[in-house]
């Protein structure tokens, strides 16, 4: 499971661009390693984190972060709500979030609701993803994407995963809801913005838009000529 997230991680990271990038929780893995931002923090309780602070608190100004990813953060608070307005507040206009999170309409859902182990992930708060959705939207986040992934059961002996393979192939193509793991990545979207265009793309369309106005002054006058 982890491999499948380090691989969906580095695909979606790749291709954002900015100067800040955040990773909340789980600092032994790097998910950030393949983002080619050159500022990049992991923020955690406690060290290895780079940066040891409170996630529902970060200490970074509005708007300032190009990228946060929330690698199963939100299973494991008291209070995800806060953690993703904090996100959202330190998100800058346009800045994406990549969020991780277990499937509780799954087979790993299933393990949690009937097993007895209270050892991490099985003791976390499973999400599920309209929920998460709809969080998102209402805090003015814009999801442009995700998937669901990790049907094999969550055996823990290497043999029966192996044996399980197939699960992947018949999961994604008869039962694309009842993934292990769901991913979204989203978009911070801002009421009221206006994209300002360069200055050669304004002299051009007024180019454009004086003969065309030319144009229509001359059927004005052809038509008010044939009326007479």
């Amino acid at each position: 499971m982890l491999a499948r997230e380090q691989a969906y991680f580095d695909g979606a990271v790749a291709d954002i661009f900015g100067y800040y990038a955040l990773q909340v929780g789980l600092p032994e893995a790097r998910f950030l390693g393949a983002s080619r931002i050159p500022s990049r923090w992991c923020v955690d309780y406690d060290p290895p984190a780079d940066v040891v602070a409170d996630p529902h608190w970060l200490p970074f100004p509005d708007n300032a972060v190009d990228l946060i990813v929330l690698p199963h953060a939100l299973e494991f608070t008291d209070d995800p709500h806060q953690m993703l307005r904090e996100a959202y507040r330190v998100a800058r206009p346009g800045g994406q979030v990549v969020i991780a999170g277990f499937n509780p309409f799954s087979l790993f859902g299933a393990k949690r609701y009937f097993g007895r182990e209270q050892s991490p992930p099985w003791n976390g708060n499973f999400i599920a993803l309209y929920r998460v959705k709809d969080w998102l939207t209402l805090l003015g986040f814009d999801v442009v994407g995700g998937r669901l992934d990790c049907y094999v059961p969550p055996f823990a002996r290497e043999r029966w995963i192996e044996r399980s393979g197939f699960f992947e192939k018949a999961g994604d193509r008869w039962w694309p809801i009842g993934g292990g793991v769901y991913f979204l990545r989203a978009t911070k979207h801002v009421h009221g913005m206006s994209i300002i265009t360069p200055a050669w793309q304004r002299r051009e369309r007024r180019r454009a838009f004086v003969p065309a106005a030319r144009a229509r002054e001359t059927l004005t006058a052809v038509n008010e000529r044939r009326r007479a």
